[in-house]
């Protein structure tokens, strides 16, 4: 295994390495508008360790915050709760054993802050670790909703009440109604270029103004219809994608649900 050194990314140093491959802040405003997000919620315990190889540089990332403060659906007050976990950039530093290594460092932090324990949303679908890497780390599945989200949780004493979904994501799916709307929040930096993309191939193709609701604070994330969190597409009451997608998926998701109508 390469030589790797885990370090701490702050408001004063995280322009130095970029967030999830965006590194120009000049160039990329998905990179600024995830600093100033990060910067916003650092005071209130939001971390981000990044793993350097010797070799190859910046390789990944883990992001983690106290669960009531998660960006998630969920009821996870006293766990540290992980956002993403991001690792491998290029190929040939896959399997070096990074992301445990991130996982085991917000343990740790866990238990130097007396928490109850960790807790991460996973899912087989994209953008977000499956459950496999936590299953090996101790973590077991605690709840789940469809149609593939996992939440796994390590406790340090497993008399603590588990961490849970917010039973009103269906509720909250219900207050949109008609037409198209949209939910991203800063949290996830891919979600910039193709919503602006999004939104003008719906009223352009399809002759549909999209709403666009930022999820900019934990407690609207918190109350996001999508087990996602920070993204999702709603069309008609329904969530036709659960995390970020391309401008060409949209369109055929929806000219699919047009044909079928």
């Amino acid at each position: 295994m390469s030589a790797f050194e885990i370090i701490d990314l702050t408001p004063d140093n995280i322009a130095d390495y970029g967030v999830c491959g965006y590194k120009d802040i000049k160039k990329h405003v998905e990179l600024r508008n995830k600093i100033q997000w990060f910067t916003d919620y650092y005071s209130k315990g939001l971390r981000i360790k990044a793993v350097l190889s010797d070799e190859g540089g910046y390789q990944g990332m883990i992001e983690y915050i106290p669960g009531s403060y998660a960006h998630r659906p969920v009821e996870a007050d006293g766990y540290l709760f992980i956002h993403c976990l991001y690792v491998g950039l290029k190929k040939q530093y896959k399997g070096k054993g990074y992301g445990t290594a991130l996982i085991q460092a917000c343990l740790e932090d866990a238990k130097k802050t007396e928490k109850k324990g960790v807790a991460v949303v996973t899912r087989k679908g994209s953008f977000m670790a499956n459950d496999a890497i936590f299953s090996k780390m101790g973590f077991e599945v605690v709840d789940q909703v469809k149609p593939d989200f996992h939440l796994m949780v390590k406790k340090f004493d497993v008399k603590t009440n588990d961490p849970k979904f917010k039973e009103a994501m269906q509720e909250n799916l219900k207050k949109f109604g008609s037409g198209l709307t949209i939910l991203r929040s800063p949290q996830c930096p891919y979600t910039e270029k193709n919503v602006n993309e999004i939104m003008a191939t719906a009223k352009d193709r399809f002759h549909l103004e999209a709403q666009l609701i930022n999820l900019s604070d934990a407690a609207t994330a918190q109350n996001s219809p999508c087990p996602f969190g920070t993204f999702g597409i709603i069309f008609d009451g329904k969530l036709i994608s659960h995390h970020p997608i391309s401008n060409t998926r949209f369109v055929n998701i929806l000219e699919k649900i047009i044909k079928n109508v």
